[in-house]
């Protein structure tokens, strides 16, 4: 379903320019040996805002083709005065016109598009044929983490990462039954509230 266009997108789009990268910067960190931190498919920002939060010596870059869902998060972002963070506008394939191969050292992938119908599975960001389209930007050891409601999804993508170089280090398909760190995003807090329970996995690629 197309989400209806945001009262005034474009000013409140231009009032956090300041956020948005329209092409590839002659640098993305800050200081040396920054570690950078992507998230693919951002959303309203919940997740990529409160963990730049978390970890101010990081760099975050969330990219969203949604131009009405991407004016939220950064908004977020600078409602925060967050230094650490910035966003891309623009489709998954389209991220090595911002990076530099390698330049990543984790990439997140929370609540993606599914993709359901069989025929429509070359379109999930975890399928050979997009991943080979970004997977040059995370470095060689980096890490890939991946968070989802849908089990036929998470089966999927357990049996392709290998394939396409990963090795999975830890999954589990009830991430909020284990003892370990989780910033929620939206999806997931309206998910794990109806009982629903979230696959989780972690790789690196080797």
């Amino acid at each position: 379903m197309r989400m209806r266009k945001k009262k005034n997108l474009l000013p409140r789009l231009s009032a956090c320019s300041d956020y948005f990268v329209s092409e590839k910067p002659s640098g993305w960190r800050t200081k040396e040996g920054q570690p950078l931190y992507l998230e693919i498919g951002c959303g309203k920002g919940r997740f990529c805002v409160q963990s730049a939060l978390e970890a101010p010596d990081c760099m975050f870059v969330a990219c969203e083709r949604e131009p009405n869902v991407i004016v939220l998060a950064a908004e977020k972002a600078k409602a925060a005065a967050l230094s650490n963070i910035k966003f891309i506008s623009a489709d998954a394939v389209r991220l090595r016109e911002f990076f530099d191969d390698s330049d990543v050292d984790r990439i997140y992938l929370n609540f993606s598009d599914p993709w359901p119908p069989k025929g429509q599975w070359k379109r999930r960001l975890t399928h050979r044929r997009v991943l080979k389209e970004y997977d040059p930007v995370l470095k060689s050891g980096g890490e890939l983490f991946f968070k989802t409601d849908n089990s036929d999804f998470f089966d999927f993508t357990l049996s392709e990462l290998p394939e396409c170089g990963y090795e999975i280090r830890w999954y589990t398909r009830d991430l909020h039954s284990e003892n370990v760190h989780n910033v929620l995003t939206e999806y997931e807090e309206n998910f794990s509230s109806k009982g629903m329970k979230i696959n989780y996995l972690e790789a690196v690629k080797k």
